[in-house]
């Protein structure tokens, strides 16, 4: 009745590109460098919405080699992802998610980026949880090379709701 997805996902971080993380554009002078937007936060719930319901991963229904995809703001991924989990029986219950990033802090902007995800989502924002860790100046998050996402999903199946069995 219950599923458990995780996702993963990260970027190269580069100068004079537009930062989007949790759907919101954050003042920085680097971006993530992509095919989309670069959102990894909201890739990584993709993958982990989409494994949670055992239908792949974000590249097999958003593959970055396809022009229809090229520079898209990813929060049009995650309605489309949430769509297909509507549409395979679950519904979401709810969503944890870390980010790592040295800079910027993004503790400022967690709760815009919760109001932000639900909506896209329609589900609450108590059922979204993000955040944020430094690598301790480690590896390429710690030399500000990059941004690194991690999310786990837990999907219900929408006739057991129904019975009201949550």
């Amino acid at each position: 009745m219950f599923r458990i997805g995780n996702g993963f996902d990260v970027h190269r971080l580069q100068e004079g590109l537009p930062f989007w993380l949790g759907g919101l554009l954050i003042p920085h002078a680097k971006g993530c460098v992509a095919h989309s937007d670069g959102d990894a936060l909201i890739h990584a719930i993709c993958d982990a919405l989409l494994g949670a319901a055992a239908l792949g991963d974000i590249g097999v229904h958003f593959p970055d080699t396809e022009a229809a995809y090229k520079n898209i703001d990813s929060k049009i991924l995650l309605g489309k992802t949430a769509a297909l989990i509507h549409a395979a029986g679950y519904t979401i219950n709810n969503i944890d998610t870390v980010v790592c990033l040295e800079k910027p802090k993004i503790k400022e902007y967690i709760l815009s980026m919760r109001e932000t995800l639900a909506k896209v989502l329609a589900i609450s924002i108590e059922q979204i949880s993000i955040k944020a860790t430094t690598c301790e100046r480690m590896g390429f998050v710690g030399r500000e090379e990059g941004v690194s996402a991690y999310a786990v999903a837990l999907l219900q199946r929408q006739d057991f709701c129904r019975l009201g069995n949550k």
